[in-house]
């Protein structure tokens, strides 16, 4: 089969590899129909996150068809149009069983946090992805399921998880009817972070960013109010402005490692490594909200240590809500949602190609090209 494959920071390749075999009863290999690029495969990309290993195959948002089941599985059938959630969860252990599906305790041998996840470096168990013709589906009767007739592909893979962890930040963000929810990143989960926050009774939203391609697609799919943080010279100060001096009710932190506004905290942490990660955007987070008030952090950073305002948060009371998103628990809402035409991922849309351009579409979004805001990857249209 024709596979992305990693070659080193900066290098992707497509190449031939083995179509992945049934390797356990429960497991169910899936064929490719429709993947996605996420803003966290650029952490991937660029060399980010440790044991990041040659040769692995990227690629944690895919839907496709069932082309083969192990001799356990019962939910599925061969020829079966599936979506798969991008955490891999045995649905029976302690945290399952709570519903803290990101959070298994069977599935990474390699970490006692996070749980795995598709395509995402031996730090989530190793498991190769869905940028690819076929990928290995385990506990198949527990994570995927079966898309609705009514609904689309694109909506579909975009539910895997940008949509998911979008929702899922504004859930963790316990919004009171008429609170001021402030969104920082407009990319993907951001802008469904700020769609969510009017579902959950935010009376003001505001999202931040520094691209304005992002912030006009901000105010179009998310009716939000925007703030270039490029064009202030502390956009901390700007929205305590907007807020009468008092700064927000909730903050939603969807940028995560590569945050830009700080040179030396970028610098550091995004090119030299010295940090797991740029927390400007964190920081902004605590700094900008009010006393008493919720952060909840959606972006993705790296296990060694950030230089994040932890006493500044303590001294204000905040409450610091996080998680990789549990995304099979939000499909129930997000279905009828999408039904109901509150929410439509697919507008977020904007480029679509081939598996074997793979190395044009990361170097598209990574480079912030042609206003890219989520690109898709068909496997069948090479």
């Amino acid at each position: 089969m024709r596979a992305m494959v990693y070659r080193g920071p900066y290098k992707i390749r497509v190449e031939e590899k083995d179509v992945p075999a049934i390797e356990h009863p429960n497991d169910a290999i899936i064929r490719v129909t429709l993947a996605a690029i996420c803003g966290s495969d650029l952490h991937l990309y660029h060399g980010l996150m440790p044991d990041t290993r040659v040769g692995h195959t990227f690629g944690h948002e895919f839907i496709g068809v069932v082309h083969e089941v192990g001799p356990s599985v019962q939910n599925l059938q061969v020829g079966d149009r599936v979506m798969v959630p991008f955490n891999i969860y045995c649905g029976s252990c302690w945290f399952c069983a709570r519903g803290l599906y990101s959070n298994c305790h069977n599935v990474n041998a390699n970490a006692t946090a996070v749980g795995g996840i598709y395509g995402y470096s031996h730090t989530t168990g190793g498991y190769d992805g869905g940028q690819a013709e076929y990928v290995r589906v385990p506990f198949a009767d527990v994570g995927p399921a079966k898309i609705p007739d009514w609904m689309s592909d694109e909506d579909a893979v975009l539910l895997t998880d940008a949509t998911s962890t979008g929702y899922f930040g504004a859930q963790l963000g316990d919004i009171a009817e008429g609170d001021t929810v402030v969104v920082f990143g407009a990319g993907p989960v951001g802008l469904v972070a700020a769609q969510s926050s009017w579902l959950m009774g935010a009376g003001r939203v505001i999202v931040v960013d520094h691209l304005d391609y992002r912030l006009e697609k901000a105010r179009e799919f998310a009716h939000a109010e925007t703030l270039n943080f490029a064009e202030y010279d502390d956009v901390v100060v700007e929205l305590k402005k907007q807020t009468d001096f008092l700064g927000a009710d909730v903050a939603i932190e969807c940028v995560g490692a590569e945050a830009d506004g700080n040179l030396l905290q970028h610098v550091a942490g995004a090119k030299l490594k010295m940090q797991g990660g740029s927390p400007v955007a964190l920081n902004w987070a605590i700094d900008g909200v009010r006393k008493g008030a919720t952060i909840s952090v959606m972006g993705a950073y790296g296990p060694i240590p950030n230089a994040v305002k932890f006493g500044d948060a303590l001294n204000k009371g905040l409450t610091l809500r996080m998680n990789q998103a549990p995304v099979k628990r939000q499909w129930p809402r997000l279905f009828e949602h999408i039904r109901n035409g509150y929410l439509k991922p697919s507008d977020m849309v904007t480029h679509r190609f081939p598996l074997e351009e793979i190395p044009e579409a990361y170097h598209v979004f990574s480079s912030k090209l042609d206003g890219c805001i989520k690109p898709l990857i068909v496997p069948s249209a090479a």
